[in-house]
């Protein structure tokens, strides 16, 4: 499969490539980053793209793909709602219609968060905001479309992108937190399988990321 991967200078992203460069099923990849990411492999290529919801001229760039695992995202700490459903709703929702358009047998993937508010109506703003586009996403015309709900996530040895605050300790997440962690690996052959056997359920919580990474 030809894969394109949104994200990978954040450590979701970045472990889901490192999974990608790896598995056999993934032919190539499209990092779409919009800051260089500095590393080089024989199915990688680069698209630097300054704003996602602008994508005219790309046309060409972005065709020819199976599936888009979109781990882009921030942090909604110390955030305005208003710019993070810009970054996190509207940003979104702008590049999956695109791939829609350009891609009609393309699964996206979403990468969203344990605790995600599907009802869009809790008190927490990022929940709601993540419910928001989950629900939106899975309105789109793809082939398929699953939103994943990781929770506490072990990183590949040698990542980058690893808050050094997590560095000591996020080797013990899932020793110390097996129900509500999973290794980054696990997040990456999830994805990978989705597009090749498809899962029940849309929304995919910690359960369902194991499940469907054993495949």
């Amino acid at each position: 499969m030809n894969v394109i991967i949104t994200g990978a200078t954040g450590m979701v992203g970045e472990g889901v490539l490192f999974e990608c460069l790896e598995n056999p099923m993934v032919k190539e990849v499209l990092m779409v980053n919009r800051r260089h990411y500095d590393t080089e492999h024989p199915k990688l290529k680069e698209l630097l793209i300054s704003d996602f919801t602008k994508l005219e001229g790309l046309e060409n760039q972005l065709s020819g793909y199976d599936a888009c695992f979109y781990c882009a995202g921030i942090s909604s700490v110390g955030m305005k709602e208003e710019k993070y459903n810009h970054i996190t709703y509207e940003t979104t929702i702008a590049f999956a219609n695109k791939l829609a358009q350009l891609n009609p047998n393309m699964v996206f993937n979403f990468v969203s968060g344990s605790h995600t508010d599907g009802t869009e109506k809790g008190k927490i703003m990022w929940a709601r905001i993540k419910g928001k586009t989950e629900n939106a996403l899975m309105k789109l015309p793809f082939k398929a479309q699953y939103n994943f709900r990781p929770g506490f996530m072990k990183p590949f040895e040698g990542q980058k992108n690893v808050r050094a605050l997590f560095r000591p300790i996020i080797w013990l997440f899932p020793i110390l937190l097996p129900k509500i962690s999973l290794t980054l690996k696990q997040v990456g052959q999830a994805m990978i399988n989705a597009v090749q056997t498809g899962y029940p359920k849309q929304v995919l919580e910690i359960a369902d990321i194991k499940i469907l990474a054993a495949k």
